[in-house]
């Protein structure tokens, strides 16, 4: 079985309680308070800032010289989907700038930092994984099951559901098969983890969202 199949499995509880969440629910439905959405918004382009970076580390790390071109790609969209999507909902939500990191989004942010300075750099690719494959599949969720009568949040759930980020996506999901195929089996086993770490981190970060998290006084 290909090491994303047998990934995948590993957190699909954890996708699930991803698609349970109220902020998902009520995205979905278009019923999600503008007040939660615009701190989502504030979080992502902090996230996407800091991910951009790791995108980059793993770039300069990767072994093969067409994965270091993809992830370069790869830190390039991030940095699209930010001035682009970000910047429209910035305006329509009337955001000045971008807010401080929460606690989650500082958690996640740091850990994938760490990762991709300090791991084997196949353990970093899984890591920014599910930033990628858990979006895409969620963004489909949505779109298929979505109330689509004058959602606000349709631009939104277009991006990720979108065939550009798919493509994206499963290029992602195979440098990390091609990667894990020259590995050991407890290098692949380490690459699993960091793929179970980062999307329990994804259920953090929309459940902060959810919460609008603060940091305590």
């Amino acid at each position: 079985m290909q090491w994303s199949k047998q990934a995948w499995e590993a957190i699909a509880p954890i996708y699930q309680r991803i698609l349970e969440l109220p902020f998902n629910q009520e995205l979905m439905q278009g019923t999600l308070l503008k007040e939660r959405f615009a701190f989502y918004i504030g979080q992502d382009a902090v996230y996407l800032d800091a991910f951009s970076k790791v995108l980059s580390l793993i770039a300069a790390r990767a072994q093969q010289t067409q994965q270091s071109l993809d992830f370069i790609r790869f830190a390039e969209g991030a940095i699209v989907v930010e001035q682009a999507l970000h910047a429209g909902f910035f305006q329509q939500l009337q955001l000045a700038d971008k807010p401080v990191a929460s606690p989650s989004c500082l958690l996640y942010t740091q850990y994938l930092y760490s990762t991709a300075a300090l791991q084997q750099v196949e353990v970093a690719m899984a890591a920014v994984l599910p930033c990628f494959w858990i979006y895409k599949a969620v963004g489909d969720y949505i779109y298929a099951h979505q109330v689509k009568e004058g959602n606000p949040y349709q631009e939104w759930i277009n991006t990720y559901a979108g065939e550009a980020f798919g493509i994206t996506v499963q290029k992602a999901i195979a440098i990390c098969d091609t990667v894990a195929a020259s590995c050991t089996p407890a290098q692949q086993q380490q690459m699993t983890n960091a793929f179970v770490m980062a999307s329990r981190m994804e259920w953090m970060f929309w459940n902060s969202a959810w919460q609008m998290e603060q940091w305590p006084v």
